[in-house]
């Protein structure tokens, strides 16, 4: 009998999903602190974002620490190995996705000591695209839905179409006018990170790709349609 199948093992696999998606809402809702600073120009969102990012550190050790016991103690084969080795890259882009909401903040916190640019429209919706990404990303990973993971690799050309489009649209603003450049390119710092952490939530996608099905997509994603 394969040392995997044991209910221990199951059971311990259970709580490692459990506490992924608790750092991914954790990290997602940092992101969506962080945006709602910039729309309703609240610095004491900012400085939340800022002051919590001891809970994610703390899980990435933690979750770290599960899977490397999860392969000393079991020696896991076949998809069960996978979801592992999967747990440990999912576990740094959540955590990445931490530090990208602090770089939002940041950004927040720069673009709130100076006049209204423009009004915000597609960060918003950008960033409600990369929360919905990660949202989907994990949960196809607790569900080991493929199919699922390949709408989130679908939804990142939206995501790199919007950044473009706040590129363009705040370059104009920038050239009629000297004085919104320094804001201007702190919301321009926003949409990138934004479409980063949407790279993160596609990493994780083609993560559950490579359990489910050992084929690895990174560089051919739309071979699976």
């Amino acid at each position: 009998m394969a040392t995997s199948s044991v209910p221990h093992f199951q059971e311990e696999l259970e709580q490692l999903k459990a506490r992924l998606l608790e750092m991914g809402g954790l990290a997602e809702d940092r992101v969506r602190s962080a945006v709602k600073a910039l729309v309703d120009r609240d610095a004491s969102l900012v400085d939340a974002v800022l002051a919590g990012d001891q809970p994610i550190n703390q899980l990435h050790i933690e979750i770290d620490g599960r899977c490397f016991r999860m392969l000393a103690l079991h020696q896991p084969m076949a998809v069960d190995l996978r979801a592992i080795m999967s747990a440990v890259k999912i576990n740094t882009d959540l955590e990445r996705v931490g530090d990208l909401a602090i770089n939002i903040a940041e950004a927040v916190l720069r673009y709130l000591g100076h006049a209204l640019v423009k009004e915000l429209i597609d960060i918003p919706r950008m960033s409600d695209i990369a929360q919905a990404m990660l949202r989907d990303a994990l949960d196809a990973y607790v569900r080991r839905d493929m199919m699922l993971a390949q709408a989130v690799l679908d939804q990142d050309d939206t995501l790199d179409a919007l950044k473009t489009e706040v590129f363009r649209e705040l370059l104009t603003y920038m050239l009629r006018d000297a004085q919104t450049i320094e804001p201007a390119l702190d919301l321009i710092l926003i949409s990138r990170h934004l479409e980063r952490i949407g790279d993160h939530a596609t990493n994780i996608a083609e993560d559950v790709i490579f359990m489910v099905s050992a084929r690895d997509v990174r560089h051919h994603a739309s071979d699976l349609k």
